[in-house]
């Protein structure tokens, strides 16, 4: 197994060291899929493939976690382990999933047809909207109705699928079922039903490791992009009582701008003091992306050793010229020292805005957003704040909220984030759902249903 070192360079890394870049792709999926699958991946020299099989879908989460920081992207044989994956949140690197497109499907009913001469209308059929089927139909010219459709979006149980077309066969209105998932085909097959699989076509994978390859090509281009991380250090701090001297100010800040000298040699940057106190390093996106883990710790390296107290505020700006960058440098660093001494924040050239680093209430939220531009022209509320407090509703998975969660997420006082609740009440855009009380002889919380 590669070293966690190796594990986390990111392309713009590895291109520096002279080393071929290969996208390393984990692949899970069935077995069946998983074997079409890699059949097409091993035909493409820029891929690396780790495979991953699953048998039951509660297991997934477990199978790829330890894989997490040893691969670029991933690619899944179908929807349902695409979406439980993307549902758990942990995975930051671009994902893929093989759809079940017509080619896998005309296939699937042809080997129904010339089989066993099953009509349409006595298949059960999952995944596909039934329009999908009748259109695909129609294009062989078979005008026929399907009436037994189980479509769904994102992530669903193999049970509840092998339960839905076990009834209609049960019942006799089915002959068979026509499935894309194969733990509820393997159910299928144990309850007795005459069961079909839909497998990849070879052409959809083919489609979608040509993406994977241009996402790929766009990766290696954006970690090349500049990146300037602006730092407001406060040398006096270590500084005691009884040895506050000028000497002892100029050699703090000698120690201070050595120990950023060799920070910014080993994130292959450079250094520039930009004032008292003020140091900016320009550097590359990939770089900083590697030493704060995709932009969600601070660095515990040996180069920052002890500086934890020293700084002020950091923050991190991407663009595509030095000036750009500096630019978003610079808001993010005003936003780090809104939320207090020692925070990182990071600005991305798209005015996505991520942090606190290496707390747990960090969020990703922009100012970019139409629908919620509308919302703020209807209240006292800014852009910023609205975008805030939809990325605390994600990142808690719910709607609802205490004013004293928000302001714990927001860094602003309890009173602050009543209001903001208030407003939104106000407005139609929240509701009081409930109370809560943790203290006995505390006041009860309210919490709100956020509509955003």
């Amino acid at each position: 197994m590669p070293s966690l070192r190796w594990q986390q360079k990111s392309f713009a890394a590895l291109k520096k060291e002279g080393r071929a870049i290969r996208i390393r792709l984990g692949i899970l999926g069935a077995d069946d899929s998983l074997a079409i699958i890699q059949n097409v991946v091993n035909e493409y020299k820029e891929l690396h493939c780790m495979p991953i099989v699953y048998w039951d879908e509660e297991e997934i989460i477990d199978l790829i976690h330890p894989y997490m920081h040893q691969v670029d992207m991933w690619l899944f044989s179908g929807q349902v382990p695409y979406s439980i994956v993307k549902e758990w949140g942990e995975i930051d690197c671009p994902m893929f999933y093989v759809p079940h497109t017509g080619a896998s499907l005309y296939r699937t009913m042809l080997h129904i047809y010339y089989k066993q001469q099953i009509p349409i209308e006595q298949l059960s059929f999952d995944t596909y909207h039934p329009s999908e089927i009748e259109r695909l139909l129609d294009e062989v010219g078979i005008c026929e109705q399907v009436p037994y459709v189980k479509h769904y979006q994102g992530g669903i149980s193999a049970t509840a699928l092998a339960q839905y077309h076990y009834e209609l066969w049960k019942q006799g209105l089915t002959k068979a079922a026509v499935t894309c998932l194969r733990t509820a085909h393997l159910e299928l097959e144990k309850l007795g039903v005459p069961v079909y699989r839909v497998l990849p076509a070879r052409s959809a994978v083919e489609s979608i490791v040509q993406m994977i390859i241009r996402t790929g090509e766009m990766l290696r281009f954006q970690d090349a992009q500049i990146a300037v991380q602006m730092i407001e250090v406060d040398s006096l701090f270590a500084i005691s009582n009884e040895t506050f001297s000028t000497d002892e100010i100029y050699k703090m800040e000698m120690k201070v701008t050595e120990k950023l000298l060799k920070y910014a040699k080993k994130i292959q940057g450079s250094l520039k003091i930009a004032g008292p106190g003020r140091y900016v390093i320009f550097t590359t996106r990939g770089a900083l992306k590697d030493i704060t883990d995709h932009y969600k710790i601070i660095p515990t390296i040996k180069e920052l050793e002890d500086m934890d107290r020293e700084i002020v505020a950091c923050g991190i700006g991407m663009g595509r010229t030095a000036y750009e960058a500096e630019i978003y440098a610079g808001k993010a660093f005003l936003h780090a020292k809104k939320y207090g001494r020692g925070t990182w924040m990071v600005v991305f050239d798209d005015d996505t805005i991520v942090g606190p680093l290496g707390r747990s209430e960090q969020i990703r939220y922009s100012f970019d957003c139409a629908e919620l531009q509308a919302i703020s022209q209807k209240t006292n509320l800014s852009v910023a704040t609205l975008s805030k407090i939809s990325a605390i509703l994600r990142k808690l998975g719910k709607n609802e909220i205490n004013a004293y969660e928000l302001a714990t997420y927001m860094q602003i006082l309890p009173r602050s984030a009543r209001r903001i609740l208030h407003e939104l009440e106000t407005k139609g855009l929240a509701e009081v759902v409930g109370e809560t009380n943790s203290y006995p002889r505390g006041r009860p919380r309210k919490v709100y249903r956020i509509f955003l």
